[in-house]
């Protein structure tokens, strides 16, 4: 009787090993938590690992663009033990050291919205910038056949995805005899604020400018200083003169297009990015194979399109 009970023991206590063995906890890490294109990434993420029902969603990053804290962040995951980490790399020169800490201490490593290609991360997903940059520079393009003065506004210097739509953005405007004007790019860091200001400093340095496209969504990420800043320009942009296409489709977007204060978006999934992060950390930590690179997919948005965007 007594092997019984043993025996029977010994089962439950392999089947509980057996079951938490199957438990991973995986972090997604944005560039900062206070952008909200971030946030679809996270819900992504935390709907996933509902559905897959043994994945812990572990959403942390710093407050704001700070590429140290990210660092810093990642270095604490590590010592966490966590089972996989997806980063959207702040800095590419950065990451690759604490990448290589991670790997090296059995994580699986990926990055998701802006990658680090020279680094040890095993796979990436999220939009392919160079295409958007070109899409972005199409839209601009159909909204205005005749070429003119174009400027960017960009966020960190040193992002990869970032860099990667400017250049995007070049190749097609330049090509149709668009002419970048000085001190263009600007770089706001994800400061939203920042980024309507250097819209509005753009315009003042060159009167005659005929377009913007900030290559990610921060100025209308606060929408009252958005507003205000094309209210201000308003002649100029309802005759034609200035051509505003903006990176991203976020809801707030979404409205102030339909409001008319934008010609056209170019929008990313970072919901889609949070949902096949955890779905590739997952495979990879079980040794199954998967693509190095996940393209997620972009959106192009105009007004004759954009209540098809925001149905619930």
């Amino acid at each position: 009787m007594k092997k019984l009970l043993l025996v029977a023991a010994l089962s439950m206590l392999l089947a509980t090993a057996s079951r938490a063995a199957d438990q991973y906890r995986f972090a997604i890490v944005p560039k900062a938590m206070n952008n909200p294109f971030f946030d679809l990434a996270r819900d992504g993420c935390m709907a996933e690992a509902k559905r897959l029902g043994n994945v812990e969603c572990i959403y942390i990053g710093p407050v704001e663009h700070e590429p140290a804290t990210q660092v810093q962040i990642i270095q604490d995951l590590i010592s966490q033990h966590v089972d996989g980490i997806a980063i959207s790399v702040s800095d590419a020169n950065a990451v690759p050291k604490v990448i290589q800490q991670a790997r090296d201490a059995g994580i699986v490593v990926l990055t998701f919205d802006a990658d680090a290609p020279n680094s040890a991360r095993q796979a990436y997903v999220g939009t392919d910038n160079k295409e958007m940059g070109r899409a972005l520079g199409r839209a601009l393009t159909m909204v205005r056949p005749k070429p003119g003065t174009y400027a960017l506004v960009s966020g960190g210097p040193a992002a990869e995805n970032l860099a990667e739509r400017v250049a995007g953005v070049r190749e097609i405007l330049n090509a149709a005899g668009w002419k970048e004007v000085p001190g263009s790019p600007t770089f706001c860091n994800d400061d939203m604020a920042l980024a309507v200001q250097q819209m509005a400093d753009l315009m003042t340095a060159n009167p005659n400018l005929n377009a913007i496209i900030p290559v990610g969504g921060w100025p209308m990420f606060v929408p009252a200083a958005y507003k205000a800043f094309v209210d201000a320009n308003r002649a100029k942009y309802d005759n034609g003169e200035l051509s505003l296409v903006v990176a991203d489709t976020l809801k707030v977007q979404l409205q102030l297009l339909k409001e008319g204060y934008a010609n056209a978006l170019v929008g990313q999934r970072p919901y889609e990015m949070g949902q096949k992060a955890i779905d590739i950390m997952l495979a990879l930590k079980q040794g199954k194979p998967v693509p190095v690179i996940t393209h997620s997919g972009l959106d192009v948005v105009t007004r004759s399109n954009v209540d098809q965007f925001l149905k619930p």
